[in-house]
């Protein structure tokens, strides 16, 4: 199913004519309603007058996480407060978080391209649609659940955790689509065989994977195992959250909903265009939304991008699976962590020492874990073994209380992590992707 035709298959040329004539608008809207932007560009040199086609978007400049962070918590608004029906919160690093507004317009734009998402995965109008992604601040939520109901899905808002009634209202209500992170379909493998269930005859068919990195390892386990289609979503907070691109049933690239996120690839060291089908960071400029359009944000993600129309008969250009970032950011059960978080923790607490690790590693349940080795100061060592763990309690608590997810904490002796005189090697990801 094509659930915008006009949009999705539209012509290469008639798709470049719309982008230019909405790439005008917002370059004019965000100069007439934003004094951050307005700065910016007249310090480019560059005014709504400079801006004549598409093509003109190389001459914008680039926006930031940092811009977000400085401009915390709504500078960056094109909108007054008062005009925004609703507010997402993304993790960061120790600075402020990433702060993202959506009038009712853009809440109506989220609901358009996350229906196409699910269309594209192949939901249909009255199919179930079991929404296991974490709903409040994070996106992946609420975005699944706006665009299940645009596209006319019978919605059963489960939110993350509880898999035991996950497995439960699965079995008794036959929802034929599942959305949740690629990992936790795993841990729900291994609980849905100690229950006595049949994961190949569950009634799920269709999944909705995204938050975190995956492979095609992975996505031949889950298949495998539920007997069930395994597609890939993609989406980030400041653009829109997921919905920004979606795979079809042929796997072969997620199709970015490019009429409103124009996507480009570029060197992450120069700023330049990468050649079409190479590999370089990915940027994306909001060509509609009214809260808070970002002109040419810097995700920081690796991929590459096919513009050739797909078997399905979507032309919409193509992302491949994120390779992986420009910044030391890693993805652990849908979240963000940064080493510096960790870092800011352990210089708060006596006795630690600025020496740490982060060991990532996906357990046999499928889910991620992280265990975080830490130095500790030579008197510790002597100390009880009651001294010891309220210490590494300590730090479990804050590090939970930062990063939303628990850690596993690990002491080792003074000077046994590896020191470096060029960037410390902080992430040992021992995750197959």
């Amino acid at each position: 199913m094509i659930f915008n035709e006009k949009i999705e298959c539209m012509g290469r040329e008639e798709l470049k004519n719309l982008q230019s004539e909405r790439l005008k608008k917002l370059v004019a809207y965000i100069y007439d309603n934003n004094p951050v932007y307005r700065k910016k560009l007249d310090q480019h040199g560059i005014g709504p007058a400079s801006v004549k086609s598409i093509d003109d978007i190389v001459n914008l400049p680039f926006t930031t996480k940092e811009d977000m962070r400085d401009n915390y918590p709504f500078k960056l608004f094109s909108r007054p407060v008062s005009e925004i029906s609703e507010i997402h919160v993304s993790s960061g690093t120790t600075g402020n978080p990433t702060v993202v507004g959506y009038t009712k317009d853009d809440l109506d734009l989220w609901s358009e391209v996350v229906a196409r998402a699910i269309a594209c995965a192949g939901g249909v109008p009255g199919d179930m649609i079991q929404i296991a992604y974490g709903y409040g601040l994070f996106t992946g939520g609420l975005g699944l659940h706006y665009g299940a109901l645009k596209l006319g899905c019978t919605i059963l808002p489960m939110s993350s955790g509880q898999t035991k009634r996950q497995l439960k209202l699965m079995t008794d209500f036959q929802p034929r689509i599942l959305c949740c992170t690629p990992s936790y379909t795993l841990y729900m493998l291994d609980e849905a065989r100690e229950m006595g269930l049949d994961p190949r005859a569950s009634s799920w068919k269709i999944g909705i994977f995204g938050a975190e990195p995956w492979s095609d390892t992975m996505r031949t386990e889950i298949e495998q195992a539920w007997n069930m289609l395994a597609t890939d979503i993609y989406g980030l907070s400041e653009i829109t959250g997921p919905g920004v691109s979606q795979e079809c049933a042929h796997k072969c690239g997620m199709h970015i909903c490019s009429d409103v996120f124009y996507p480009e690839v570029i060197d992450s060291v120069t700023g330049n265009a990468m050649p079409e089908g190479e590999y370089g960071e990915l940027v994306f400029t909001t060509l509609t939304k009214q809260g808070i359009p970002l002109l040419r944000y810097r995700t920081r993600d690796i991929v590459s991008i096919n513009y050739e129309q797909c078997v399905c008969g979507r032309t919409s250009p193509r992302m491949s699976k994120v390779r992986g970032r420009t910044d030391d950011m890693i993805i652990v059960r849908g979240i963000n962590v940064f080493p510096s978080q960790i870092e800011h923790v352990l210089l708060g607490i006596e006795g630690v020492q600025p020496h740490y690790q982060l060991i990532v590693e996906r357990s046999v349940g499928g889910l991620d874990d992280l265990e975080i080795q830490v130095e500790i100061e030579e008197p510790f060592f002597s100390d009880e073994i009651k001294v010891l763990e309220n210490l590494k309690q300590k730090i479990a608590r804050e590090m939970e209380s930062v990063l939303g997810i628990n850690a596993k904490i690990r002491f080792v002796e003074p000077k046994t992590i590896q020191r470096s005189e060029g960037k410390a090697k902080r992430v040992i990801d021992k995750r197959t992707l």
